[in-house]
């Protein structure tokens, strides 16, 4: 018996289960394998050599398609280097490259030498990378050529490598890259030690950073390939930049997990038209995008676009069910939206072969077992609202280890023999949870709790509105009242009529207590991962003087 058998053993039972939940939920156990490297122990044993692992698609270089084996020696070549350069287990390793086969490299090379990987968004700037080389106490830094001026500027002095030309004080990737085949380890790896670091996306505060282990990542992920519904030989493409923890998630371990092709598409602007076309060319059959992107893709004549695709998903935020329905409409598929963190794997589920209730983010996935938490501290039984909690009697094998910079903020999260996620959740009879808010964008007006999430939706569905952020305004009469900031779509002005017809269109819809009353057409802030920054626009809102309107802004009462 081998160290991965019980990783198969549970992965092959979710393959069964592809379209019962409930007896995958019955059924499925977290594997333990101790010792486990995934690197080692799965991936360079488990899948066939001679399959396509990794298929990158650059704008201006030929496509590059690397086998799990080629994948296999190149990651021992560099894992070796590594070593020869000092690297040693335990030291930690910033990762900041953009879509480039040497990413994928470079993260199994750590893994096999058990280095522990901060993977760093291009897009940082050099305050940002300099406070990831100070907090993550970073040891060595494997960074495209073209960012090289970034850790000078930041003042980083430990082992700098560089993928392309390298500058001066550089080591060069391809000199690693030349070293011996084959990688023997210096000891097995315990599951429980550490493997990656994740600094959180900071929508609501400085970034807290995410530790995972070899088991939690690796393993957890499990629950992801099982919402994905892959199989082996499935070509899965998921749009996310590298740095963030859902790129992880779906271009790295759940799809070679499930013995998939990952399809990278490496454009340095999203290219909507391109996308679809690649989809046919490599025979994609699992897309995966954030809500942003499929809000773009509907904007395209995507009937008139031969796909081979069977499973649809979106991840990141809640998507709206105008844009499900949009898609469905062209493609007869079905989006399947899906719940988890940067904390966690995926969490809860629109599965397949399970009914998909429009706007809900689908059941708890196996292995983890949800609670809802009112706001008076109980558990909330059968239907009803509440903040959604990981019960840790059960703990899944998904869940960080904690905020390896923050015991206080560790405690916070798992208080109460909870893990608290920090998102307010409604569940039906049946068991669907349905995304409501964050916590602390959650309010209230005239003593009604709003979800901005649900205005949000019924805004989306106006023509003129690309993206929408709603946010309490103060009120002298009603403490607060629901305003929306509004993203316009392509062809529209933000003018008086436009503001009209959007407010026109959320009073038809929406009850009266939920009505959105005033509308300001603005650029919404996002962390560079993407997300909406709600807080600054609570912030702004909240400061402001109410007794004169901003630029682009209409309230209820003047369009009378």
């Amino acid at each position: 018996m081998t160290v991965s058998d019980a990783f198969m053993r549970a992965r092959d039972l979710l393959f069964d289960c592809r379209g019962d939940v409930e007896r995958a939920r019955r059924e499925f156990a977290w594997p333990a394998p101790d010792p486990f490297n995934w690197a080692l122990d799965w991936f360079d044993v488990g899948p066939r050599r001679d399959s396509i692992g990794l298929i990158v698609v650059g704008p201006d270089r030929p496509v590059a398609r690397l086998t799990f084996g080629d994948l296999s020696v190149q990651s021992a070549r560099v894992a070796n280097g590594l070593r020869a350069r000092g690297v040693v287990r335990g030291d930690r390793i910033l990762v900041m490259l953009g879509n480039v086969p040497e990413l994928w490299i470079v993260m199994l090379a750590a893994m096999k030498l058990g280095a522990v990987v901060i993977p760093a968004s291009t897009l940082l700037t050099t305050a940002d990378v300099a406070d990831r080389v100070d907090r993550g106490n970073v040891r060595a830094v494997v960074c495209d050529a073209d960012l090289s001026d970034r850790l000078d500027e930041a003042a980083f002095h430990g082992l700098r490598i560089a993928v392309g030309a390298a500058p001066t004080g550089f080591d060069a990737y391809d000199d690693l890259a030349a070293a011996a085949d084959l990688f023997v380890p210096d000891r097995p790896t315990a599951s429980s030690d550490p493997l990656l670091l994740y600094f959180t996306s900071g929508t609501t505060q400085l970034p807290k950073l995410v530790e995972h282990t070899h088991a939690s990542y690796p393993i957890g992920h499990l629950s992801t390939m099982y919402w994905l519904g892959l199989k082996p030989g499935d070509v899965h493409l998921n749009i996310s930049s590298p740095g963030w923890a859902k790129h992880a998630w779906s271009c790295l371990f759940a799809p070679w997990n499930a013995e998939a092709t990952v399809l990278v598409l490496d454009q340095p602007r999203f290219d909507a038209g391109a996308l679809l076309v690649a989809l046919d060319e490599h025979g994609v059959t699992s897309l995966c995008a954030p809500p942003t992107v499929w809000r773009l893709l509907v904007q395209q004549d995507l009937a008139s676009y031969p796909v081979q695709l069977r499973e649809l998903v979106g991840a990141g935020e809640p998507l709206n069910p105008e844009v499900i329905a949009q898609v469905e409409r062209a493609w007869g598929l079905t989006i399947r939206d899906g719940f988890g963190q940067t904390e966690t794997t995926l969490q809860v589920g629109n599965f397949v072969g399970s009914a998909v209730k429009p706007g809900s983010m689908g059941v708890p996935a196996p292995g983890y077992e949800i609670a809802l938490i009112g706001t008076d501290g109980g558990r909330v039984v059968g239907s009803g609202e509440g903040e959604v909690c990981i019960d840790l009697r059960v703990r899944p094998a998904g869940l960080m280890t904690g905020y390896s910079d923050s015991v206080e903020r560790t405690a916070e999260a798992m208080r109460d023999g909870l893990y608290h996620t920090g998102d307010v959740a409604q569940r039906d009879d049946d068991g669907y949870l349905t995304f409501v808010g964050r916590t602390d964008d959650v309010f209230k007006a005239s003593d009604y709790r709003i979800s901005p999430f649900e205005l949000e939706s019924v805004l989306i569905e106006h023509a003129a509105v690309a993206e929408a952020a709603v946010v309490p305004s103060p009120d002298p009469l009603r403490l607060a009242v629901p305003k929306a900031f509004v993203a316009l779509a392509p062809g529209h002005e933000g003018d008086e009529a436009t503001a009209r017809s959007i407010l026109a269109h959320a009073r038809e819809r929406l009850a009266p207590y939920k009505r959105v009353r005033r509308i300001e057409f603005a650029t919404l802030p996002k962390t560079i991962s993407g997300k909406i920054r709600r807080v600054e626009l609570r912030e702004a809102e909240a400061a402001r003087d109410l007794a004169r309107r901003n630029p682009g802004e209409w309230w209820e009462e003047d369009l009378r």
